[in-house]
This record gives C-alpha cells, sequence and structure tokens, in this order.
C-alpha cells in the first residue's frame, strides 16, 4: 500500500470551556470546538470573512493540560489528525457520524493576563509541558551572543 497522511494543523480560537470527562477505561478525555476564519472579497468586491467550526478532542496527559490551561477565548496551535465516529443515535435509531480532530501537539498562544491562560506548548509525543513565563524572557535577554562566541 502507498504512503498516506493524516494531518491536520489549526490556528484560532477556543469556542466555549473545554468539556473534560473520564472514559469508563478512566482515562481523561476533553472535547472542545475550535473556531478558524477565512477572508475573501465577494463578487461585488467587499471583503468577507467565513468562520469554520472543528470539533477537537484530547485523551490521557493532553486532556488534562487542556482542562487546567484552556478556556473559552484561548488561541491555540492545534496538531492532530482527523477521525470519524459512529453511533447509532437512541432516539431516532438512525446512524449518526461525528469528524473531530485528534489532537497530538499543541500549542498555547495566549498570554497570561489575554483571556485563555499561560502561552507555552505541548506535544502528546514528548514527556513534559512546556510553559514559558516572564522569568524565561529575562534570561534570553541577559544571554548576549557576541563575535567572540561563535567558535569558527
Amino acid at each position: 500500500m502507498a504512503k498516506s497522511v493524516n494531518k491536520v494543523i489549526l490556528l484560532g480560537n477556543v469556542g466555549k470551556d473545554p468539556e473534560f470527562k473520564a472514559l469508563p477505561s478512566g482515562q481523561p478525555v476533553v472535547n472542545f470546538s475550535l473556531a478558524t476564519s477565512d477572508r475573501y472579497k465577494d463578487q461585488q468586491g467587499n471583503q468577507q470573512e467565513r468562520t469554520e467550526w472543528h470539533n477537537l478532542v484530547a485523551y490521557a496527559k493532553l486532556a488534562e493540560i487542556v482542562r487546567d490551561y484552556v478556556k473559552k477565548g484561548s488561541k491555540l496551535y492545534v496538531e492532530g489528525r482527523l477521525t470519524t465516529r459512529s453511533w447509532d443515535d437512541r432516539e431516532t435509531n438512525k446512524k449518526v457520524y461525528r469528524t473531530e480532530i485528534v489532537i497530538s501537539d499543541l500549542s498555547l498562544l495566549s498570554g497570561r493576563g489575554e483571556e485563555g491562560g499561560a502561552a507555552g506548548g505541548y506535544s502528546g509525543s514528548r514527556s513534559n509541558y512546556d510553559q514559558r513565563g516572564p522569568a524565561s524572557d529575562d534570561y534570553a535577554q541577559s544571554t548576549q551572543i557576541t563575535d567572540d562566541d561563535i567558535p569558527f
């Protein structure tokens, strides 16, 4: 079989506070929506904006990070993969489909003083949560590199 790719990259704002739950196995899961906007000109040349809403889901440690740091209005950079779930509706007995993005990497872009909490990042493939604050900015400013520091 030929190689295939299922990767989604989004940069947008959280529509409402994430819903945190635990699966029957005890594994944490969080669901929330992310809005992205696209600007274009209509036939009359007027600037228009179209908002697309995306359903996102995160599991395990990443779900806990979302629970603790993501709020309505938070600006996020998200990487993940598309997946579609289906189930039978209890009332209509019809099959229902829901396409979601399972998050594998997340960066919190809202600052501490802004809606949504801290700036930083987390990747589901890494074991640590990278939360940057003012102290790390002070350190970066104090370490100046000169031509004498370069070995070549």
